[in-house]
């Protein structure tokens, strides 16, 4: 299933089935996720119903279902270009530059037109 055409409701809705599905694949109750991930089981009820949870939240329930790892395929690690690497001389980039103004060009004739 693409989630790309769902609105953000629709993704944190789908995001809560498939946690508790894999809540329940386990064979764990809220309450016992809650007590493994060190959260409330109010947490999990709000997750699993689609409603939004603080991130760090989050990220503990997805350590207690062993599910952490996929942050990785979620948001991948950003590869640089060669070009990229050789300009900032192995440096990492710390912030974007503002685009530059290009001076506005007169219309160009070739000098004889008097």
């Amino acid at each position: 299933m693409s989630i790309s055409g769902l609105t953000e409701e629709n993704i944190t809705v789908t995001i809560g089935d498939r946690l508790a599905r894999h809540r329940l694949n386990r064979e764990w109750t809220q309450k016992k996720l809650a007590k493994e991930a060190g959260v409330s089981i109010q947490t999990v009820h709000r997750l699993e119903n689609g409603q939004s949870l603080q991130l760090d939240k989050f990220l503990r329930l997805l350590r207690a279902l062993d599910l952490l790892e996929n942050l990785n395929a979620f948001i991948p690690e950003p590869a640089s270009s060669p070009l990229q690497q050789v300009k900032l001389q192995g440096r990492e980039r710390k912030r974007a530059s503002t685009a530059r103004r290009v001076p506005k060009q007169t219309e160009w004739s070739w000098g004889d037109d008097t």
